[in-house]
């Protein structure tokens, strides 16, 4: 949804989400928020893209979009999760991509909120008058950087049970959370297929066209090598899905129970990017930027690692509290949809509305590149 789609929903009229409202030079504000298309790992438009070409890209079209100057950039935050091997990769794609070589690059890994935390690193620097202009990005290639599972720990390590869990499949964690808190498959198959069904209106309506640039995609071609694609729409958003069809698709870990977690009601593997650009409300203003967004808070928070999907429904307290608002101040939630299960955990444990949350799906429609997730230019 873009933002001025987003600015339909009725305001709040409490006293601080007014506050929210107000306007001072010292904002954050966000000029800048776009991504490429969300793609099948393996299979999609970026199969035959690397990380780092795709990271390129990236670079590229955050220079097109920005209406500035590259060199007025302060600094520039990269989300990853899965790196490859080579520890240099942010650095040598901003070059390639015409980043002068006078602006720094440095990289984060949060885990799925990579790119969510590259924005707040920014957003925190130009706060703190360390920066005027930064840029946050998320990349993933999924193909080329699969996740393998963790590394295998010291002995000592896996001896302490919570330890050991953090190094256990996620897929075992969606278990855990339908088994624990007695969320059904229909319960889980619900969401998904509404997933779907709100990408699939979203995308037919256009309203991710303000935040999708076009990509220019590396394919191979019939006698191996590679050829220029413009890429240019999200592909893992599966047409008339309903809750009937996703019951027939059998369980993806039978080894778990109550396995109920399938390919239709997790996140699909996914390669994509996305960038912001942040900078003081004063600068913005300054260089005749369009300001989209102000950035007012971010809050982090740890759960049992047997079950780390539920962290939104701590995180979401934690940020409303920095914020000095209620959930009922907000229009519309973003929450990943990691998997169904831990989705329909924090809708029930936080108490939304869920025609608030997700209103044009999420990850299980359109796919979750682990560090990107849409989250650097997702426009609710």
């Amino acid at each position: 949804m873009s933002f001025q789609h987003a600015q339909q929903a009725s305001p709040s009229s409490s006293p601080a989400a007014i506050a929210l409202h107000r306007k001072s030079p010292d904002d954050v504000v966000i000029t800048m928020a776009v991504r490429s298309p969300l793609c099948k790992a393996k299979k999609g438009g970026f199969k035959d893209m690397r990380s780092d070409e795709l990271l390129m890209e990236m670079f590229k079209q955050a220079i097109a979009h920005s209406k500035l100057d590259p060199s007025l950039i302060g600094d520039i935050c990269v989300g990853t999760v899965l790196p490859p091997g080579a520890t240099y990769e942010a650095r040598t794609a901003a070059l390639a991509a015409g980043i002068p070589e006078s602006v720094p690059v440095q990289t984060v890994n949060r885990f799925c909120s990579s790119g969510l935390m590259a924005t707040t690193i920014i957003s925190n620097q130009v706060r703190a008058g360390q920066i005027d202009i930064g840029l946050a990005i998320g990349v993933e290639s999924m193909t080329f950087n699969p996740d393998k599972g963790a590394a295998s720990a010291g002995d000592e390590i896996k001896s302490v049970p919570v330890a050991s869990d953090a190094l256990q499949p996620m897929g075992w964690t969606s278990e855990n959370v339908a088994g624990d808190y007695k969320i059904s498959r229909e319960d889980m198959d619900e969401v998904a297929a509404q997933s779907f069904q709100r990408a699939e209106r979203a995308q037919l309506a256009g309203y991710f066209a303000d935040e999708i640039v076009p990509f220019t995609a590396l394919q191979k071609d019939e006698t191996g090598g590679r050829k220029k694609v413009v890429v240019s729409k999200d592909d893992g958003i599966r047409p008339h899905t309903t809750k009937d069809t996703l019951l027939k698709v059998r369980a993806a870990f039978p080894q778990w129970p109550p396995s109920q977690t399938t390919g239709g009601n997790a996140s699909q593997i996914t390669d994509g990017a996305a960038a912001v650009l942040l900078m003081s409300r004063r600068k913005a203003e300054e260089l005749g930027l369009p300001i989209l967004a102000k950035h007012v808070t971010t809050a982090i928070a740890g759960v049992p690692p047997r079950v780390m999907g539920i962290g939104p429904s701590i995180a979401i307290p934690k940020v409303l509290a920095n914020a000095g608002i209620t959930k009922d101040d907000v229009d519309l939630f973003e929450i990943n949809e990691a998997f169904a299960s831990m989705y329909v955990y924090c809708l029930r444990e936080l108490g939304l509305d869920n025609n608030k949350v997700n209103v044009n799906g999420g990850a299980i429609a359109l796919g979750h590149p682990l560090d990107e997730y849409r989250y650097g230019a997702q426009r609710t």
